[in-house]
């Protein structure tokens, strides 16, 4: 190779080299930019506002797997149908569709743990035409199962661990005008999203329920006497005891 090639060689390996280098370095700019676009927005300081609860549509789904050699539901499954049933008319946004496998040697075997769950859905007050039955073709060699499910409304907040901004010293708003940092409260939220019972409790309170008459018309008929209508608590209400600690 000639002087000439040689230095052609080495002047396109640098050439190479500073395009690699910008490219590099244009991608952790663009990163930089992604993660900075946070960190400089201006974003309110209550963690309720920063990582608000928001109700969207899920499913709750049970399986109820089926052998070759045995028909009908065992003792735990009924109980798993039954408590689904229950639940349903509480939550449930929609009616219940049930997937039927066919189509295998399960066939029979799904068939008469399908009248169970028919029988223990009318037994528990679920409506026939509530109920949607449709058939599904298992693939490979898995366990098969009646696959059993229902919308219903879910809660859910976040997502967390976003950290756009420096926890230690910066000159950053988020720094120098003390502010909490965006991450915080959003697993305080999440986690009340995961663990209320209605999640439209979040949004409006519940209409009045009847009033306990039997307790009411109890007091009333003190109140009409002329008796004091309170109730009385024997035990450890009116038992109190000073604690002989540091005695």
């Amino acid at each position: 190779m000639t002087t000439f090639d040689t230095t052609v060689a080495r002047r396109a390996a640098k050439a190479a080299v500073r395009l690699v280098a910008a490219g590099g370095l244009a991608a952790l700019l663009a990163g930089c930019n992604q993660s900075s676009k946070l960190a400089q927005a201006e974003y309110p300081t209550d963690y309720r506002m920063r990582h608000p609860i928001t109700l969207q549509e899920g499913d709750r789904t049970v399986e109820v797997f089926v052998g070759r050699s045995r028909g009908g539901l065992s003792p735990v499954q009924r109980a798993d149908v039954l408590a689904f049933a229950q639940v349903w008319r509480r939550e449930a946004t929609s009616g219940i569709i049930i997937e039927v496998p066919q189509g295998k040697a399960t066939a029979l075997s799904a068939a008469d743990s399908m009248r169970e769950v028919h029988s223990i859905f009318a037994a528990s007050g679920v409506p026939r035409n509530a109920v949607f039955v449709r058939n599904y073709q298992p693939t490979g060699a898995a366990l098969t199962a009646i696959k059993i499910s229902y919308s219903k409304m879910t809660a859910t907040a976040g997502p967390c661990g976003q950290w756009p901004a420096d926890l230690g010293p910066a000159q950053d708003a988020s720094y120098i005008e003390n502010r909490p940092h965006w991450n915080l409260g959003c697993a305080t939220q999440r986690n009340l999203a995961s663990m209320v019972d209605n999640p439209a409790d979040l949004v409006q309170p519940r209409g009045d329920g009847p009033a306990y008459t039997n307790r009411r018309t109890f007091s009333t008929d003190k109140y009409r006497k002329g008796e004091n209508p309170s109730g009385t608590y024997s035990g450890a209400y009116d038992s109190g005891k000073i604690s002989d600690v540091g005695k």
